[in-house]
């Protein structure tokens, strides 16, 4: 799973943001506010992960139960293909 080209996480005034810039401007109308979890999503979906490869990094990370992290991954990633943010 990898994040579409054409959109940016950015940090502004203490809140992280989801950016659409060049073809992702056209295609994307709104804005997007992560918490902290889901910026951590956010930056391992940038780089390209398996949904076995996030869980392993949100185990590692966070003090939560493996049912509980998959969950969490599952309703993440359903949301940003939703959106159409996922290749």
């Amino acid at each position: 799973m990898k994040i579409k080209e054409g959109y940016l996480l950015r940090e502004v005034a203490g809140s992280n943001i989801v950016v659409p810039i060049g073809e992702g401007e056209l295609n994307f109308s709104g804005v997007i506010t992560l918490n902290d979890v889901g910026a951590f999503f956010w930056r391992n979906l940038e780089k390209g992960c398996t949904k076995e490869e996030l869980l392993d990094s949100l185990l590692a990370e966070y003090e939560i139960d493996k049912e509980t992290a998959s969950s969490d991954i599952d309703e993440f990633v359903g949301k940003l293909k939703e959106a159409g943010l996922l290749e």
